[in-house]
């Protein structure tokens, strides 16, 4: 378990780019997932300012561990279906350029049935996708949540590409009714990221909360990534809000005294 890397989403601190990383510093992580929009968009950040990121991320001790590629739509949708590719393919490419290689896309559901009208469109952006990831030398992670592992996995199997994963998101996953742990097994080596969440299951309904403080047994589930040889990141993510900053470093130490790291 010690060689996975505990890392953590800037935008769940809800705080300016620079005090972020401070903070991430601050926390002793290894790494920070970075959503690339606004000034660190692909056509915005230009060749200066991808070589500036590096160095400041180096001088806080922290490496670049994903880039996060929003979406307004999925990769289901036929509206705007062309731009929504052409630009998770930038994202590819500055993934590359800035070292992590690897972007974690909410692509939508999952089509299960070959009739499903979204079948085609889906089929159409992962293939494109995929292809280009190989070309560059990038990764694409979908992020687990709306279909259990073993749907999402029998369906990525479908790809000649080796371009293509899941990015695991547990509580995600809690939240829409599939068990994390067999999700994982289900996934396999398809699974090349992690992000660190937990929910609970209450009879009001199903929530995210603060890692540690849900339904999940992290023990448990540490032990099931370290079955099926899992040692990548584990980013701890949570929706911004006025405890951001507690929340993510409570979020850190928890993780940390699990893994002994």
């Amino acid at each position: 378990m010690a060689r996975i890397k505990i890392g953590l989403s800037l935008k769940s601190l809800g705080v300016p780019f620079r005090r972020a990383l401070l903070e991430a510093q601050k926390l002793g992580v290894s790494g920070v997932e970075l959503d690339a929009a606004g000034d660190f968009a692909p056509k915005t950040l230009s060749q200066t300012g991808r070589r500036e990121l590096g160095h400041l991320l180096r001088s806080h001790n922290l490496e670049l561990a994903a880039l996060g590629c929003l979406l307004r739509r999925g990769l289901d949708v036929a509206e705007n279906q062309q731009q929504r590719i052409d630009h998770i393919r930038e994202v590819l490419s500055l993934s590359y350029d800035l070292g992590p290689r690897l972007v974690v896309v909410h692509a939508g559901k999952i089509p299960e049935k070959e009739d499903d009208a979204r079948a085609p469109f889906m089929k159409e952006g992962l293939t494109a996708l995929g292809q280009h990831g190989d070309r560059v030398g990038a990764l694409l992670a979908l992020e687990t949540g709306l279909e259990s592992g073993a749907v999402l996995k029998q369906y990525l199997d479908r790809f000649d590409c080796g371009s293509l994963g899941a990015s695991f998101n547990p509580g995600n996953l809690l939240i829409n009714g599939h068990n994390p742990m067999e999700s994982a097994r289900a996934l396999g080596t398809r699974l090349v990221y992690a992000h660190a969440t937990d929910a609970r299951q209450a009879s009001a309904g199903k929530s995210l909360v603060p890692l540690g403080r849900g339904d999940i047994d992290w023990l448990e589930m540490l032990a099931t990534l370290e079955e099926i040889g899992y040692h990548g990141w584990l980013i701890v993510d949570r929706e911004a809000g006025l405890y951001a900053l507690p929340e993510a470093a409570a979020g850190v130490k928890f993780l940390r005294r699990l893994i002994g790291a």
